[in-house]
């Protein structure tokens, strides 16, 4: 174990959290919310990459691409908002998560269809190509950490629209009690339809930053939507600063165990038993913590205070 790959391997963490987070304040938002369960989620960063690649496709520039593709999320999410998934809000748990379910396999056939099954890629713009040089023989790819602190700039972002405006106030108390924030002369079912909206937008810049450094493919989404549960899980139902602080903690532990585990494991274990436990242990540490959190606080870290 050096000091430079245990910088290197901090950094992707905290780029793997990074894009977490994104898909997963979208997902809190919801579920919190709107108590809606969208298994769909994953496809809409899904849809958010191949989105940025026809957009850069079509205009040749990466900046245009991104506005292009953003505008498009935005619609596709309301789009499906408004034709699948608020025929669901009042119906159990159990149809929501079948009818996603089959909102995933829909769009996943769809982008096959549309741009094939083979992986696709978008280039990283001139200005954000080549590395910097973090320390001694320690170099990093410059996109990546305009990644990070592209998310960060987001996560501020969104704390202070969720705490600190009449928007957010507004979708606090149509959480809390619905009835009467309607009874205010809001419309309740177009906030929510925003919130949505907002959500799919999210998911979709996180497929959008994603694209230039992970193949755009059918299913991209599918593996990252379960970290998202767990982010949401550990995080606490709805909570914005809960989904940052979890998603940057499951990227570390989820980056950091897969690269030390089985060196950790050597120092206890027989080498050849150790290079089988490492593995093993290392992909069961974010479900580990998981349920450690569960069973000591089982509305996550940062629940949500209700009125």
């Amino acid at each position: 174990m050096s000091v430079t790959l245990l910088a290197v391997q901090t950094l992707n963490g905290l780029q793997l959290g990074i894009l977490l987070f994104l898909i997963a304040a979208g997902l809190t938002l919801v579920f919190g919310v709107m108590d809606f369960i969208n298994l769909a989620h994953g496809v809409q960063y899904m849809l958010g990459a191949y989105l940025a690649v026809a957009c850069y496709q079509l205009t040749g520039s990466f900046w245009l691409a991104i506005i292009l593709a953003l505008a498009a999320a935005l619609i596709c999410g309301l789009l499906l908002e408004f034709l699948v998934f608020r025929h669901l809000y009042n119906r159990d748990h159990l149809d929501q998560v079948l009818a996603t379910f089959g909102v995933i396999l829909f769009l996943n056939e769809a982008v096959k269809v549309l741009w094939g099954a083979a992986p696709l890629s978008l280039p990283v713009p001139e200005l954000l190509d080549g590395s910097i040089q973090l320390m001694a023989n320690f170099a990093y790819p410059v996109f990546r950490i305009a990644l990070i602190v592209t998310g960060l700039a987001v996560a501020v972002l969104l704390y202070v629209l969720v705490t600190k405006t009449r928007v957010g106030m507004l979708v606090r108390a149509g959480a809390t009690n619905p009835d009467m924030v309607a009874a205010l002369g809001i419309n309740i079912r177009r906030l929510f339809m925003l919130v949505f909206g907002f959500g799919a937008m999210l998911a979709g810049f996180a497929g959008i930053m994603a694209a230039p450094i992970l193949s755009v493919e059918p299913g991209m989404g599918d593996n990252l939507l379960i970290l998202a549960f767990v982010v949401i899980v550990i995080g606490g139902i709805g909570s914005i600063r809960g989904a940052f602080l979890a998603a940057l903690i499951i990227g570390l532990v989820d980056t950091l165990g897969r690269s030390f585990a089985t060196d950790i494991a050597r120092v206890l274990l027989p080498p050849a038993t150790a290079n089988d436990v490492g593995p093993a242990i290392a992909s069961m540490l974010i479900y580990i913590l998981m349920a450690g959190v569960l069973f000591f606080r089982p509305s996550g870290l940062f629940p949500v205070r209700s009125a």
